[in-house]
Parts: structure tokens; C-alpha cells; sequence
């Protein structure tokens, strides 16, 4: 079975990018979390770092729910540009 990551080892492409928008807007993690709860999405802190670090995988949904919240084009968040490793036996 092979596990599909970035080629820096993530489980996400969006992570980078999430902390730029969220420092862009001068809101913390725990901040957004709110943001999601508020749009009825019942996070923390906790999924807002492990995405950006790259620790968790992000859904589709998610993907939609954070574009709304941060009230930017869902493409911001993914950069197609970066690599995407290979598929192993790992």
C-alpha cells in the first residue's frame, strides 16, 4: 500500500500556505479554531497545528470550510506547484 505525501514528507500541501494567510490576517491558530466553531465546524487549536505542520491529512471539506472562513479562493490554500512524491511500498 502507498501513502500519498508531498516530497518534503507531508500529509498536506496546504499547511505552508495556511500559515501565511492566517500571519497575513494577524490571527492565531486558536483564533481560527473559533472561526471554525463558529461556522460549525467543531475543531481546535490542535487541527489548525497539525495541518500546518503537515501532520494530517486535509479533507476536501476542510479545504472548503477554511476558504470560507479565511474568505479566500480555495486555490490559495493548495500550491499545485509543489511536488508530490512518488508512489512506494512503505
Amino acid at each position: 500500500m502507498f501513502k500519498l505525501k508531498a516530497a518534503n514528507g507531508s500529509n498536506n500541501i496546504t499547511g505552508q500556505n495556511l500559515i501565511a494567510i492566517r500571519h497575513k490576517m494577524n490571527i492565531s491558530q486558536r483564533q481560527l479554531a473559533r472561526m471554525m466553531q463558529i461556522a460549525g465546524y467543531d475543531v481546535d487549536h490542535h487541527f489548525i497545528r497539525r495541518i500546518e505542520n503537515g501532520e494530517r491529512f486535509i479533507t476536501d471539506i476542510e479545504l472548503v470550510v477554511l476558504s470560507k472562513v479565511l474568505k479566500v479562493d480555495i486555490m490559495e490554500l493548495i500550491d499545485d506547484t509543489i511536488p508530490v512524491s512518488s508512489q512506494d511500498s512503505n
